[in-house]
Order: structure tokens, then sequence, then C-alpha cells
């Protein structure tokens, strides 16, 4: 396990770039502008015109790398969760007491993100931002089954599945856990946004957060199933 982190690579399915922009310059520019470029003006607004012109470089270029702005967010969120994936692995697997597995687990997926130092071009903190916006928007669409065909989901899939397994050592006859699993992954999201925008209709806030919330929650419900 040891070896594996230390030549650990972010690999974001192959279908979703048409060359692969952490191989040159231009496309790693193309992606910390585009982080940039999202946070500042919203999904909706951003285009790969707009994108240009914030890296002083012709439109047809980003299209050498990505065949629409869907594909690019689709870039950004599943290098996202394989970047969350790794903090997963790295934070989880010297532990051998279950409780404190799952804790950490919760914790992981829930937590405000900090930044990086090890991904120079990558803002994850502005990444963990658009993520929490936008993440919806990838697979909410009319080609949702081609592209999960295709394994553009596998990153997001991988960490369910993965806390999925631990929540199951903690409580091995819980019935549920890909679908706690993924209840606890998207509504972690969505108490974050709600904490930033709709702060009536949450108890999320600068005393109680979203990590805390959600220990009591899987704790309360696996331990009552136990």
């Amino acid at each position: 396990m040891v070896d594996l982190l230390e030549g650990f690579k972010i690999e974001v399915p192959e279908g979703i770039f048409i060359k692969d922009p952490e191989t040159s310059n231009l496309g790693k520019r193309i992606v910390k502008h585009s982080i940039l470029l999202i946070d500042k003006l919203g999904f909706e607004q951003f285009t790969f015109k707009k994108l240009g012109c914030a890296i002083n470089s012709n439109e047809s270029s980003i299209y050498r790398y990505f065949e629409s702005k869907h594909h690019l967010l689709m870039y950004l969120t599943s290098w996202y969760w394989v970047w969350i994936e790794y903090q997963l692995v790295l934070e989880t697997f010297a532990l051998k007491n279950a409780e404190k597995k799952l804790k950490k687990g919760v914790a992981v997926l829930t937590r405000t993100t900090k930044e990086d130092s090890n991904f120079e071009h990558i803002n994850e903190i502005l990444l963990n931002k658009i993520v929490i916006n936008e993440n919806a928007k990838v697979y909410l669409t009319h080609d949702v089954d081609n592209e999960n065909e295709e394994g553009f989901f596998m990153p997001y899939k991988r960490v369910v599945k993965r806390f999925a397994s631990i929540i199951s050592d903690f409580n091995t006859t819980y019935k549920y856990p890909l679908s706690l699993a993924n209840t606890i992954i998207e509504g972690a999201l969505q108490q974050h946004f709600f904490k930033n925008h709709f702060k009536n209709i949450t108890n999320c806030n600068e005393k109680t957060s979203v990590t805390e919330f959600y220990t009591n929650l899987i704790f309360n419900t696996l331990k009552h199933e136990k």
C-alpha cells in the first residue's frame, strides 16, 4: 500500500478528454484557468472563448483537449474524486479499528477542503466549490447512460464503493451500505451549499460543521441497526 501511494498519479478516464491536459503546459493552463473562471462566472456563463482569452490562446486550441465544456467539467469533477479517493485511502488504510476508520472516512468526505501543494496547477479549494455547485450537472444529462457505459463516472463510483466497504466493516449486517455511502457523499455537498446560500434550512454553520452532522447521523444509524 505504501508503494502504491508513493507512485500515486491522478488518472482521469481517457474518454473524457481528447488529449490528456497533464501532458503539456498548455493543457495544465487550460485546467488551472478553467477552475478560476468557472468559480468566478459559474458554469452556465463559462465558455471556451472566455477561457481562451484568459490563457491568451485560441479557442480552437482548447478543443484539441476537450470536445465541449461539459467534458471539461467532467474532467474537473473526475480529477476531484480521484483526489478524494487518494485522501480516503491515505488516511484510513493504517487504521485497524473499524469505528475510527469510519469516523475518519466521514471526515475525509465531508470536511472543508484545504489546498494540496502536490498539484501546483490545481486549486483544490476552488475545485471543491465547483464540485459543490456543479457536480450534479455532470450526470443529470440525457447522455448519462452512454457516458456511464464509457466509464466516465468510475472515479466517483469508486469513492462510493470504497466508503461503503468501510461502512460494512463497521456494521457487517447493515443492508444498505452503498445507499448510505452515496447519501452522505451527495448530502455533504448539499449541506455545504446550504450552509453558504440557504442558511435558514440547515443546522450546519460556523459552530456545527457538516462533518459533525454526518458523523452523528451515520453512527446513530449504524449502531441502531446492530
